[in-house]
Parts: structure tokens; C-alpha cells; sequence
């Protein structure tokens, strides 16, 4: 069952970890790899990355990428979001901050925020406005289960 407008945008504000697709160009399947987002309903969504590396050019390039996060539990769920890049600039050390609390333990923030800011080279943020949505909530894993199932 599709999901409403707020369910989608209430589940992509969870800490997801997505996977991020973008034009690899002619020959080539898209470039596909986890990464970490924030998102707040209504609003755009924004990733941060290395300055040099292979997603921000092919991303630059495209104009756009695609973002899918699921889960397992306690319903089968995912939402796949896609739109173009509104906005690109250098990260902030609070912005690398924000994003790395929403996936860390508080207590490994700041450790990790020291090193990627000293070790991972200059990053960028890119912001994308959601313009396409996809989602569903397929039920529990026990609705595929045969009803038989473990007896003899």
C-alpha cells in the first residue's frame, strides 16, 4: 500500500541509512552507494561528500540523484525520493557535526567529527529538492509465511 504524503515524509526523517543512485553515464548502470542524509519534512534533503569524489561529479554532472531507504521491521517499508541538486556549498564542522549525531552514538560524535574533519579532505553539502516520490508499506514479514508453516 502506497504510503500518504506525511507517512513518506515522517519515515525519510528517520536515521535511514540510504542508498544513493546517480547518472554514471552512457554505458553504465548507475552509480549506487550507502550514505548518510538529513531530511525534515517539507523541506530538502541534503548529503555531504568529498569535494573530489566520484558521487559529487557524477551529481554535479546529472543535476540530480535518487535516494531509497528501507526497513524489515516491523512492516516491510521503503521510500524512494528523487530530484534536483538546488543548492551546493563547502561543509560547515556543524553541519558534519549534525549529520554524524544522527547516526552515532553521543558518545562517538566528537572522536569521529575530529578525525573526518582532519582526514577525509574538503567535503561539500549538496541539498536536493524531493520532486519524485515512490513508497509503500508491504506488511509484516509473517504475512508471506504459509500458515502451515513448521508444522508436520
Amino acid at each position: 500500500m502506497a504510503l500518504s504524503r506525511a507517512e513518506r515524509e515522517k519515515f525519510l526523517a528517520e536515521p535511514h541509512i540510504a542508498a544513493l543512485a546517480v547518472d554514471a553515464g552512457p554505458g553504465r548502470a548507475p552509480l549506487t552507494v550507502p550514505i548518510w542524509y538529513q531530511y525534515e519534512p517539507g523541506g530538502d534533503i541534503w548529503i555531504m561528500t568529498g569535494l573530489d569524489s566520484r558521487k559529487n561529479t557524477l551529481i554535479s554532472e546529472a543535476g540530480r540523484f535518487s535516494l531509497m531507504v528501507d526497513r524489515l521491521e516491523p512492516t516491510i517499508r521503503y521510500v524512494s525520493v528523487e530530484g534536483p541538486v538546488v543548492e551546493t556549498t563547502p561543509a560547515t564542522l556543524e553541519q558534519l557535526r549534525e549529520i554524524s549525531a544522527r547516526y552515532l552514538p553521543a558518545d562517538k560524535v566528537d572522536a569521529y567529527v575530529d578525525f573526518s574533519w582532519k582526514n577525509h579532505g574538503e567535503q561539500v553539502v549538496l541539498r536536493m529538492r524531493p520532486e519524485r516520490w515512490v513508497s509503500s508499506d508491504l506488511g509484516s514479514l509473517s504475512d508471506y509465511a504459509p500458515e502451515d508453516a513448521g508444522s508436520s
